[in-house]
């Protein structure tokens, strides 16, 4: 690419030299003359990853600045004691992000979107203006780079090919490259997004960490470090403490302090937040540990020279602030766009490098877990208790079109999790095991029956070759381990286990292929909408999301899942152990290969729809509701007139149907008596959501057999008659009228192709990220050619795996 200069231009004088700013270039920013940052249009969305590539409903619609409109960014060079400021580098329309200064302190790293394109990459550009050269390309988004200390680059990259669990944007994990943009490596497994990643003085690695498996979706982001080949990942500091986003963390000079913007909740556009001093001698969980610099407005990027010396952006401004809560504006941005990424322009010493200690060849790594029962949040389990360790992996989304869990759960797992077996836990609670490379794994802790002990609610992962060590479950960390047999852990005595697959069982469960079949042996025939006893029905007919079956196992309390709640849940409260489905198809005696079934859906996070191709993309999801509104709103006069009477808002039994209802909710976790998440359901004996939400009362497979219909009509006309007899036979007029509005619905729901119904088919968001990962052929027809959606997602799976990996024995197929 051909060099560029551009000519100095005094586009905005700075503010006058406040006391802090001249305190500070006489102390922490001496060596400090000129600074860079660059402006850029605020994006749309509201949260603070959302800011690359586009939507996965519409390829056409944007995420990144300026939402596919020309941007107005610059890169800008200020020197702060003469008030001289250039323009680097014009963008013209097109965007530029993440500016970081190289050790020689002249060549500035940045993430580059040249007008009329839509992919951000790396790129470098001298101090004065010249030597503008790319370094990274192809069709994905490189952003937030850093230098590490052997003058490679760690950077954020959408080349995982995933998209985020809950939004309909796509996922950036860490990958690293040398300054030719070759060798590129990925060293992270989060199937959600890294990011903001910075070196440490030790150097490794300190970034954000996004995650929630089987926990609240947004309440989880923390910081995090690792080595810079993606070893040792360790929290550096908040996974036990929820609500909000730490992001853009920077080590503070001659420190062992770190600062990072504390963005509220789950996050704000631009990581506005508040700058917060961050110290590890107290642990990772010391919420006193954390000390904010400022108060009122919100700022982002902050950059330390000193605890008392940090500068930060604020809208359109460059501000100082001097530890005690004073916010001092130095520069004054007059032209479009906010003000980003400020940088000293100062050469720096390199951090201590780290030796590599992943080998590429390698498809495995290793796992020691010294006692598990050193462990916060066990009580009432005894030695010896744990046998085993159930290892699985949380599977990344090739699209994803909705903020909840869609059609993969309801209100619970936002991921599928594949099952990779099992390994033993010594009498001292040691293990010593074999796993996969480069995958997202994590565990369950069972007991000699096979029954759930304690669920881990986050995810580990090692690199090829690695070994990795942890003392137990969410053990302190603030204290060395114990070993109380006194000597070498059991495990260290043999060689590593390997993972022991569980025979004959797909590794990714589907509740219509697998689990329906099995409740259709042993529950429908007493569970039914002619006897429903229990008022339970558990056949597999379909309503406007889920089948009945699904629904109701849920809304009854029959299976215990995270229910997107908060993380480190005591002993036995989710899974195996806490599902009452469990202990109540035990007294049918089924066959073990049907009990190991069950208990193996519901250990994996009990999913509805066992291929990511059953997410409903907008025009589906439209559809439902559509077909939903056949009725609701289509024969509210029937409703009202022969309905309303009982079903009244606030008066039992409640209205119909039941609606979403933000301060019941609220009541429900107030009164579990324990921390709740912020959208977590509390699932209570009586729960009228169970026999009146719109997800049961309307049947789209046998319409007559709709429990909207069935519970006013008389049981001698073959209803329920829980309203008496409404409806005193078939023939009543309004029943007539109701039944024909949901034939329309289920015309609605199949024409959609929707999951679960013999019409289902891929829709094009998914067979076109498929392509577009080389998983189909790029003439692939849906609408002609057969596919296997539970084996596409099996290699989309695969594809993501490091090279060295063949496809293992473990990974069954379905």
């Amino acid at each position: 690419m051909a060099l560029l200069a551009l000519a100095a231009s005094s586009l905005a004088a700075p503010a006058p030299q406040t006391a802090i700013l001249q305190r500070s270039l006489a102390g922490p920013m001496k060596e400090v003359n000129e600074v860079i940052f660059c402006t850029r249009l605020r994006y749309d969305d509201p949260h603070w990853y959302a800011n690359i590539g586009y939507y996965c409903d519409d390829e056409n619609k944007k995420a990144y600045t300026g939402n596919g409109s020309p941007d107005a960014s610059k890169l800008f060079k200020l020197n702060l004691r003469t008030g001289k400021l250039e323009i680097l580098l014009d963008a013209k329309g097109g965007s530029i992000r993440d500016p970081q200064v190289h050790y020689d302190g002249h060549t500035i790293l940045f993430s580059y979107r040249p007008a009329g394109t839509d992919y951000y990459h790396l790129y470098e550009i001298q101090a004065d203006g010249t030597g503008l050269r790319q370094i990274t390309s192809g069709n994905f988004d490189d952003f937030e780079a850093t230098y590490l200390p052997d003058d490679d680059i760690l950077f954020i990259s959408t080349r995982c090919k995933r998209w985020v669990n809950c939004w309909m944007t796509q996922v950036g994990i860490m990958y690293r490259c040398d300054r030719r943009g070759q060798n590129i490596e990925v060293v992270s497994a989060n199937t959600e997004h890294d990011n903001t990643p910075w070196v440490m003085p030790d150097g490794r690695v300190l970034y954000t960490r996004w995650e929630y498996v089987d926990r609240s979706q947004v309440e989880y982001h923390h910081l995090w470090v690792m080595n810079p080949d993606g070893t040792g990942a360790t929290i550096y500091f908040g996974n036990m403490h929820p609500g909000v986003v730490m992001i853009d963390a920077k080590p503070v000079p001659g420190t062992d302090l770190v600062v990072a913007s504390f963005s509220p909740g789950h996050g704000v556009n631009e990581h506005n937040g508040i700058a917060t001093l961050v110290g590890p001698q107290q642990g990772p969980d010391a919420k006193t540990a954390a000390r904010p610099l400022h108060k009122g407005k919100l700022t982002r990027d902050p950059f330390p020279f000193a605890t008392n010396c940090v500068m930060a952006a604020m809208e359109n401004k460059i501000v100082l602030l001097d530890g005690s809560g004073t916010v001092e504006t130095i520069y004054t941005h007059d032209g479009p766009g906010l003000v980003h990424e400020p940088r000293p322009l100062v050469p720096r010493q390199r951090e201590g490098r780290v030796v590599k200690r992943t080998h590429p060849q390698s498809a495995t790594g290793l796992m020691i877990l010294a006692d598990i029962y050193n462990s916060r949040n066990l009580p009432g389990v005894q030695r010896g208790e744990i046998k085993k360790l159930l290892v699985l992996e949380s599977l990344p989304k090739p699209v994803n079109f909705s903020g909840g869990m869609d059609l993969t759960s309801w209100l619970g797992t936002f991921t599928l999790e594949r099952v990779l077996g099992t390994v033993p836990v010594e009498p001292d609670g040691s293990a010593y095991f074999e796993v996969p490379a480069g995958r997202s794994l994590f565990f369950v802790a069972l007991d000699g029956r096979d029954l759930s002990v304690k669920r881990m609610q986050s995810f580990t992962d090692v690199m090829p070759g690695e070994t990795l060590s942890c003392v137990g479950c969410h053990e302190q960390r603030v204290k060395t381990p114990e070993n109380k047999y006194h000597g070498t852990l059991m495990a260290l005595k043999r060689p590593p286990s390997r993972i022991e697959p569980l025979a004959n069982l797909p590794d990714v469960l589907d509740f219509h292929r697998d689990i329906q079949p099995i409740l259709d042996r042993y529950c429908t025939s007493c569970h039914n909408y002619d006897k429903r006893e229990a008022k339970l029905i558990l056949c597999g007919d379909i309503g406007p999301n889920w089948a009945h079956s699904y629904f109701s196992l849920f809304a009854h309390g029959l299976v215990s899942d995270g229910r997107n709640g908060l993380g480190n849940q005591p002993p036995r409260s989710i899974g195996s152990s806490a599902s009452r489905l469990l202990k109540i198809l035990e007294k049918y005696k089924p066959t073990p290969q049907e009990w190991r079934t069950i208990w193996m859906w519901i250990e994996s996070g009990a999913p509805y729809a066992g291929t990511y191709a059953g997410l409903r993309n907008a025009e589906q999801q439209a559809a439902s509701e559509r077909a939903a509104g056949t009725v609701f709103q289509g024969c509210r006069e029937v409703l009202q007139r022969r309905c309303a009477t009982c079903h009244k808002p606030q008066t039992p039994p409640g209205p119909i149907p039941m609606p979403f209802n933000v301060e019941e909710r609220r009541k429900q976790q107030l009164a579990a008596g324990r921390p709740t998440g912020i959208y977590e359901r509390i699932v209570h004996t009586n729960d009228p959501i169970a026999r009146l939400s719109s997800y049961i009362l309307l049947n789209f497979t046998r319409p007559e057999k709709s429990p909207l219909l069935l519970g006013p009509l008389a049981r001698e006309a073959g209803g329920f008659g829980s309203c008496g007899d409404a409806f005193k036979n078939t023939s009543d007029a309004d029943y007539r009228l109701l039944l024909d509005a949901i034939k329309r619905g289920k015309t609605i729901i199949e024409a959609s192709h929707r999951y679960g119904t013999p019409e289902f088919r891929p829709n094009r968001q998914y067979v076109r990220e498929m392509k577009r990962f080389g998983i189909l052929p790029a003439d692939f027809n849906p609408d002609s050619t057969p596919i296997n959606v539970f084996e596409i997602d099996q290699q989309y799976w695969r594809s993501l795996w490091p090279a060295s990996q063949p496809p293992l024995a473990m990974e069954s197929r379905p």
